[in-house]
């Protein structure tokens, strides 16, 4: 069976569209809506009448705001029996919050005994477990996933799917290759909670306003920080852990999480664990104008960029920003945090603007330059457009935790699959990269590298500290 794999050297191997949908094609049967198959000695387990086993990896804010509560409500479908946290306090207490959300729901205690790990590896190791979401944060998204897949389990993860773009690389390669049925966080392509995305992505694709020139899209941005003091690190916390394979730093809470609440991290704003919202946002707004474009496996090919970046104190990502992209076919893309939160297609008749609506997200870090409607177009007319039964019919999904679930029983592919995973990622790692470097820089989509570029071409990856870190797996 055709795979996709790492190369002998240790570099991850890069495919172009037409290998990667042959492959697939092939290899999984994605597009044509079959099961995926699984490599020799893999199992296609639950059945169709087993629950799923689910193991949380991280068990903070959004572990606990959003993708628990969207998995665990399918009583039917799943069973979550596990957590891990590098914080013993948030692993007990999400221990104690599933507990209570199976006590609440079935009027009676013991259904489930969680089991509590401070390492997510060793539940790994566990039979039991079927999948896995990952609600970590971003420097620690490419390794668990590429463990769990190695260890035969499906995999739900946070986006953005890596801090690098050689991460990303590595992520699709073994999970393709291994067979996991995976989904990233991409709730916009959903009918639910969303469904104007769909929605506009459908009348974008089959030529409603025309052939597509120009994308905008609108982006929060994050205020810089104060320098802050070192404090001792919490006797809960494993910090070198949750270090992971960046550079080590002293400890001070805001660096980290809140150690009372579940309030927005100051890691977000940390450039060492995160590109900011250029990738926080930009993975899902990037992801959404691909998809409308039928772009999801290429990206830019032309970026130029500017952008402000704090010059003292721990939060370091970038404020400020301007980007602009060229693509294959001549289309245009501009991103900045001055235009409203969402996303605007421009074509020869017309345009179409979608956006969540308000409010945007409880992760909004602040009110931004508010949406205008959450489904616009220059003529009305436009969105009450139906689509025929022979034009291009996206696909439908539920909402995505549901979505995933029903995949894992299938075995047939997630609305959110690890290379458009990949590649909307990678988009948005490019402009952070041109942002840093505040010139044009020319890419290639299908080799996954810079033309002529030395400079960048090193921030494609970053050092990682031992032990930690993709590297040092034996993939």
């Amino acid at each position: 069976m055709a795979e996709l794999r790492i190369s002998s050297a240790g570099s991850p191997e890069v495919i172009d569209r037409r290998t990667f949908i042959k492959t697939a094609a092939t290899a999984t049967g994605w597009l044509l809506g079959a099961p995926i198959l699984l490599k020799a000695g893999a199992t296609a387990r639950p059945g169709p009448n087993d629950k799923i086993q689910i193991g949380q990896i991280g068990a903070g804010r959004i572990a606990i705001e959003h993708d628990l509560p969207e998995t665990i409500k399918h009583l039917d479908l799943c069973r979550v029996m596990a957590v891990a946290d590098v914080d013993s306090k948030r692993a007990v207490a999400g221990k104690r919050w599933i507990e209570s959300y199976y006590e609440r729901q079935l009027g009676k205690t013991g259904y489930v005994d969680v089991k509590v790990y401070g390492d997510y590896r060793q539940m790994l190791k566990d039979p039991a477990i079927d999948a896995v979401i990952i609600s970590t944060p971003d420097h620690w998204h490419a390794q668990p996933a590429i463990e769990a897949a190695l260890a035969g389990k499906d995999i739900y993860l946070q986006k953005p799917i890596s801090l690098t773009i050689a991460e990303g690389r590595q992520v699709s390669n073994v999970v393709q290759r291994t067979g996991r049925i995976f989904q990233i966080g991409c709730q916009q392509r959903s009918v639910s909670p969303w469904p104007q995305f769909h929605r506009a992505c459908e009348l974008v694709r089959n030529g409603r306003i025309g052939q597509v020139k120009h994308i905008k899209i609108g982006l929060p941005a994050d205020p810089p920080g104060t320098e802050e003091p070192e404090m001792p690190i919490p006797a809960n916390l494993d910090y070198d852990m949750w270090l992971g394979s960046t550079p080590y730093v002293y400890y001070t809470e805001k660096r980290v999480h809140p150690q009372n609440d579940y309030s927005r991290p100051g890691w977000l704003r940390c450039e060492q664990f995160g590109a900011g919202m250029i990738t926080g946002w930009g993975s899902h707004h990037v992801d959404i104008a691909h998809w409308a474009l039928d772009m999801e496996y290429t990206g830019p090919v032309e970026v130029e960029a500017q952008a402000e970046f704090p010059k003292s104190g721990i939060w370091d990502v970038h404020g400020k920003f301007r980007v602009f992209a060229r693509y294959p076919n001549g289309l245009t893309m501009e991103i900045c945090d001055q235009l409203p939160n969402g996303i605007r297609f421009e074509g020869t008749e017309g345009w179409i603007f979608v956006a969540r609506g308000s409010p945007v997200t409880s992760s909004d870090p602040g009110s931004g330059n508010p949406s205008p409607r959450s489904l616009d177009a220059s003529d009305p007319r436009i969105l009450d457009s139906t689509i025929g039964p022979n034009e291009i019919l996206l696909y439908r999904s539920p909402e995505q935790h549901l979505n995933w679930l029903q995949c894992i029983r299938t075995r047939n592919q997630t609305i959110g699959p690890v290379e458009v995973a990949h590649r909307s990622c990678t988009a948005c790692l490019v402009f952070h990269i041109a942002m840093k470097l505040q010139r044009k820089l020319r890419w290639d989509p299908n080799k996954e590298r810079f033309t002529d570029d030395d400079q960048a071409n090193t921030m494609l990856s970053r050092p990682q500290r031992r032990p930690y870190g993709t590297q040092y797996l034996d993939i």
